[in-house]
């Protein structure tokens, strides 16, 4: 994934995706440098046009959920119940607001 990364960040600085600058992304990133990979992976981008790729990508961001609405049975729910669906409520919001930051990664 690191290799896809930085083929993204090169992208979105307006940098040309090659071999060199691959490296130098990545080199500064503090990994070490698969040739092969790199070399396969600037070939696999060389016909793609990645602004295309992004905007036909499916995105994986829902939209935020609407509150509850009160049913009566709620108020006869487990105190324990109501902690369980509230730290999922609490999750699903941590990851949602996540994946809008990642969001705005690819534009």
């Amino acid at each position: 994934m690191e290799y896809i990364y930085a083929a993204m960040l090169l992208h979105k600085a307006g940098k040309e995706i090659n071999e060199e600058n691959l490296t130098q992304v990545l080199t500064a990133a503090g990994i070490n440098v698969d040739a092969v990979r790199v070399k396969a992976l600037v070939t696999s981008l060389a016909e793609v046009n990645i602004d295309e790729a992004i905007k036909s990508a499916p995105t994986a961001m829902a939209a935020p959920a609407a509150p509850a609405a009160a049913a009566p049975a709620a108020a006869e729910a487990k105190p324990k119940e109501e902690e369980k669906k509230k730290k999922e409520e609490e999750e699903k919001a941590r990851e949602e607001a996540a994946l809008e930051g990642l969001g705005a990664l690819f534009g």
